[in-house]
């Protein structure tokens, strides 16, 4: 299977969520299901049935988050000496020549992302328009409105 770029912090947010199952949701679900079956009939045990639809829920969270620590390819872009260039795990900040805005971006993993905090896939248009520049380069993106020029403003690795 293919390594899954993802970022220390990335990595991080992902095993504590994995820990927070197995320690916290996990033994709750097992104790919810043990008290609905307490209440007789399982055929039509509401409750019975909601703890082992959580169950399932939860277990398949935990083997997806399993599998994507295992695949996973922790790039820590602090221990990177900064060259300049636009990488994975770098942080970019864009001027945008049509609207005169700035933006800052950190590029990250598939999962990490979260266009909301800024947080951008490196699989998105943009940061593969990014990817390689430097300082004064322009990237141009292909929007659904047209082309977009982003002129590299500031990159960061930390």
């Amino acid at each position: 299977m293919n390594q899954i770029p993802m970022t220390e912090h990335g990595a991080q947010l992902l095993r504590d969520e994995l820990k927070r199952l197995k320690t916290v949701e996990r033994p709750r679900i097992v104790e919810a299901i043990a008290d609905a079956r307490e209440h007789g009939d399982l055929k039509e045990n509401a409750e019975y049935h909601a703890a082992r639809e959580q169950q399932g829920f939860c277990e398949g969270r935990i083997q997806e988050i399993e599998s994507k620590l295992s695949n996973a390819q922790i790039i820590d872009v602090t221990k990177v000496p900064n060259n300049g260039k636009v990488i994975f795990g770098s942080t970019v900040t864009v001027y945008n020549t049509k609207t005169d805005e700035e933006v800052t971006y950190k590029i990250v993993g598939d999962d990490e992302a979260d266009i909301k905090s800024n947080l951008i896939s490196v699989n998105s248009p943009i940061a593969r328009a990014l990817i390689g520049k430097e300082i004064d380069d322009i990237a141009t993106v292909t929007t659904p409105n047209g082309e977009v020029e982003y002129e590299v403003v500031a990159v960061q690795y930390k």
